[in-house]
């Protein structure tokens, strides 16, 4: 992927030696780990759960939240942001490719009449207070649209390439365009729909539509990688078999059986590595953004 030398962002907070900000009020206690514990939730339902959101997703906080019956209610107090260190080649690389989203979605919602406000990207190690509740690196990378914030840990890239098998640079550019595209439905307003049908929608049904918000956001990095190629020639041989392979890794069917279980598609709240591989390839081939609508698709 040919990213050194652009643009980086300046919508890039670096926490990772502690700064950024603490919890204030609020409360929460211990959540849906003190269900867990009490025995209201199986082990078993959790795991699932933290697969489904752990990889690319919906903030797992939300599904926990969800799962418990409970709701993150914590404050976030923000101190004075940092900018990651100048000799920092991976927070460069997050930078870089968060300004090319930047530049894409810009000039796509301004084509369609709107103005596309830039979400923040939050570097952090170990945990971090979010508007959605504590983040955990645990949780993989995730955003909170109640702070317009993609959060990352950059160890998460290691599990990527290491325990999940996909390397590269344009898989983990894939991982963020991902999360931005989460900013978009936040932006376009469908994840506010989607959250309101799934509280009148039984736990199936909700599954599903979680399926397809989350392969709508895989369309979306496509729509990305379709229209910054275009302008910048960003793409190099191999780098989309690198995005299709990561795809497949994290697709609900691969991580049941990765962690032993049996596959459940009742259960998805991502979608078949099949299904992440073709909406992703959907958007990287069309750059549309009217064919990634994948709630009026009858199949997905």
């Amino acid at each position: 992927m040919k990213w050194e030398g652009n643009r980086e962002s300046d919508n890039v907070e670096d926490r990772r030696n502690g700064g950024g900000g603490g919890i204030r009020g609020g409360g929460g206690g211990l959540g849906p780990l003190g269900a867990l514990l009490s025995g209201r939730l199986g082990v078993g339902t959790i795991v699932i759960a933290l697969l489904g959101g752990w990889v690319l997703g919906i903030n797992p906080l939300t599904i926990l939240s969800a799962l418990s019956g409970e709701a993150p209610t914590a404050q976030v107090q923000q101190a004075p942001a940092q900018r990651p260190p100048a000799d920092d080649k991976m927070a460069k690389f997050v930078s870089t490719v968060l300004a090319d989203t930047e530049d894409v979605w810009g000039e796509v919602f301004s084509k369609g009449g709107g103005t596309y406000r830039n979400p923040k990207l939050v570097l952090f190690r170990g945990s971090t207070p979010t508007a959605c509740g504590q983040g955990q690196s645990a949780m993989g990378p995730f955003y909170c649209p109640a702070d317009q914030k993609v959060y990352i840990d950059l160890g998460f890239y290691e599990t990527l390439q290491k325990q999940l098998g996909a390397p590269g640079d344009f898989a983990q550019a894939y991982v963020i365009a991902h999360e931005v595209g989460h900013h978009v439905q936040n932006l376009l307003g469908i994840s506010a729909k989607v959250q309101e049908a799934r509280g009148r929608a039984s736990e199936a049904e909700g599954n599903a539509l979680s399926v397809r918000l989350e392969l709508q956001a895989d369309c979306f990095a496509g729509v990305w990688a379709h229209h910054a190629n275009n302008a910048r020639q960003l793409l190099e041989e191999g780098d989309v078999a690198e995005a299709m392979n990561a795809a497949a890794r994290i697709g609900d069917d691969a991580l049941q059986r990765g962690a032993g279980r049996a596959v459940v598609p009742e259960s998805f709240t991502h979608g078949s590595s099949a299904q992440r591989q073709r909406w992703f390839d959907k958007g990287l081939k069309t750059g549309s953004v009217k064919g990634c609508d994948t709630f009026s698709s009858r199949s997905i």
